[in-house]
């Protein structure tokens, strides 16, 4: 039935786009990119007039619109790296840009190849627009600590985006990558992969990614491809559909407690209907539940809806409300996505309660407000359960769930020039996001929201600074503190798998309260990470890494560091940040 509907949507809106407005892809998540726009809409002092950057990722033509804005304000000061910023988003963009000497290479190979500075092979005109892009990622390091080893990357693929007619948009995204992973990572995905047990343990995965293999037999050797993909297209002149898989962020932050990048790719439609200071978005997804069942049988399904409507207030202060229902169905009570979540302006909440309020219902609010052109603070609350008379009497009750974020951006610190510094602090209490059932907010069993979960504090600083156009500096110190479960029939909150039934003061105390942050085997992980990287040509990055992750437990024979130290060379890929 769902895939009936959503043919029949996508034949609808293909055949309404045929005079529709141009179309475009969308930027690749990448913090580092992003980066530069909430850096330049800061900077501008007002609001991008094109989109809302709460919700991410944004289209090419959006971003080059925000680019000839800043061009064109003669009263904001440009530093010559800000500059070649400002170029660089234009010529990753240039079908866009206004000019058609925009990205245009000096020296194409054979007049074929890098006619444009960020394509391997382009052409474009009103008929079809195409990008083709090797990726690759290879690096190689060592690693102090609990098991010394070494540590490589190796991602090859390709990268193909473009247009037909200007009015419908596609993008697809492939890698095969082996990795030989750090232990602390292969602790962090041993709690939650579906991989099926070996004698040795389970074998690896990597975050953020979907099926795992074992490479030459090496338990901290994984292998495994990874893939988005989507189509693009505008229904009319202010709603825009995508169909595919891929990832969303709602939030300004570091992490997001609201919806993140944190879990594997996904299958969805979205639609994003923006109307002056007003933009809505729709998404309704199928995800996986794995469990932990062996990778030849079929997954099962679980559905997520959500809707977020962002409002600029003014030009400088933005509010958003979210809505999100995790919900599952079977053969007892009705099969498939259920068609009461596809009503794209109702209220969530009153379905899910009209229904039995048996599917898992979440509400959300953000903000940011960017002020005196070098400020921006932003938060979010993402609310799963609460009790106001058991909140204001401090007794702890397991079902006051919810999540809490607040942070600054300061741009050029002190007046040294792109100097940016970001603090951030997220606190999620025990139990939020778990259900008593599978309809847990997590994707093949990795969270939606926080790495963490949930039952954790966390304080993180980032530092970025480009000394020189071509050289990008970042440092960060992620400080968290959380409580973990001794043994597998614990159930302190952290781990969000688990059903909030078998709750540990339940179980050992018959209790509803006393639960706190942290509860459980107190833990603290401090991660000092620096990455210095050189941009050669376009999208070509020469990198160096270090990272120094102290994991300390109550329990001082659990006690490790990690060192990693790495080289390695980037090119259309963000890098994978593991910081958890």
């Amino acid at each position: 039935m769902l895939k009936k509907l959503l043919l029949l949507i996508l034949f609808v809106c293909i055949s309404v786009c045929y005079d529709s407005n141009a179309q475009s892809s969308f930027a690749p998540l990448n913090q580092d990119y992003y980066h530069l726009i909430d850096r330049y809409e800061i900077k501008r002092g007002k609001f991008s007039e094109g989109f809302h950057t709460t919700v991410k990722p944004f289209t090419r033509k959006s971003i080059v619109a925000l680019v000839d804005s800043v061009w064109k304000d003669t009263s904001i000061y440009l530093s010559p790296q800000d500059k070649f910023n400002l170029e660089y988003l234009e010529n990753d963009s240039w079908e866009w840009a206004k000019s058609d000497s925009a990205g245009k290479s000096r020296k194409p190979i054979w007049n074929v190849f890098y006619t444009k500075k960020s394509d391997a092979y382009s052409s474009s005109n009103d008929v079809f627009d195409i990008h083709i892009n090797p990726v690759v990622n290879f690096e190689v390091g060592t690693i102090e600590g609990k098991n010394a080893t070494s540590t490589t990357l190796n991602t090859r693929g390709v990268e193909i985006r473009g247009m037909i007619n200007r009015k419908v948009s596609f993008y697809t995204f492939l890698t095969d990558n082996i990795s030989l992973i750090p232990d602390y990572v292969k602790e962090f995905v041993d709690k939650y992969n579906q991989n099926e047990q070996r004698v040795a343990g389970r074998l690896p995965g990597m975050p953020g990614e979907g099926l795992t293999k074992e490479f030459r037999q090496d338990p901290l050797s994984t292998d495994f491809f990874s893939a988005r993909a989507y189509i693009t297209f505008q229904a009319t002149k202010n709603i825009q559909l995508q169909f595919g898989h891929d990832k969303n962020i709602v939030g300004n932050g570091f992490r997001s407690l609201i919806l993140s990048d944190n879990a594997a790719p996904y299958l969805f439609l979205k639609l994003n209907t923006n109307i002056g200071r007003f933009q809505y978005q729709n998404i309704f997804s199928q995800l996986v539940y794995t469990g932990f069942k062996p990778n030849d049988q079929i997954f099962p399904r679980k559905y997520m809806t959500m809707h977020h409507l962002s409002i600029n207030i003014s030009k400088k202060l933005n509010i958003g409300f979210s809505e999100s229902v995790i919900f599952q169905r079977d053969s007892t009570t009705g099969s498939g996505f259920d068609l009461n979540y596809l009503n794209p302006v109702i209220f969530y909440r009153f379905v899910e309660s009209f229904q039995g309020s048996a599917d898992n219902a979440f509400l959300g609010i953000d903000f940011k407000w960017n002020f005196a052109k070098r400020f921006s603070l932003y938060g979010q609350f993402m609310l799963d359960e609460f009790n106001s008379k058991q909140f204001f009497k401090g007794t702890g009750f397991w079902a006051n769930k919810y999540a809490v974020q607040a942070g600054v951006k300061y741009i050029n610190v002190f007046g040294i020039d792109n100097l940016d510094y970001q603090a951030e602090v997220n606190v999620a209490r025990p139990y939020t996001y778990s259900h008593y059932d599978d309809a847990n907010y997590s994707h093949y069993n990795q969270s939606l929201a926080h790495p963490l979960g949930a039952n954790f504090e966390e304080w993180s600083h980032i530092i970025r600074w480009q000394p020189i156009k071509k050289l990008q500096l970042t440092g960060r110190v992620i400080y968290a503190k959380f409580g973990e479960d001794r043994t597998t029939t614990e159930n302190w909150g952290g781990d969000i798998l688990k059903d909030y039934d078998t709750r540990s003061r339940k179980v050992l105390y018959d209790d509803l309260y006393g639960n706190y942050t942290g509860q459980g085997r107190s833990t603290v992980t401090t991660i000092l990470d620096f990455r210095a990287s050189f941009q050669i040509k376009h999208n070509l990055f020469i990198e160096g890494h270090y990272m120094n992750r102290k994991y300390d437990s109550s329990v001082d024979k659990l006690d490790y560091t990690n060192t990693v130290s790495s080289l390695g060379i980037r090119w259309n890929v963000p890098a994978r940040q593991m910081f958890f």
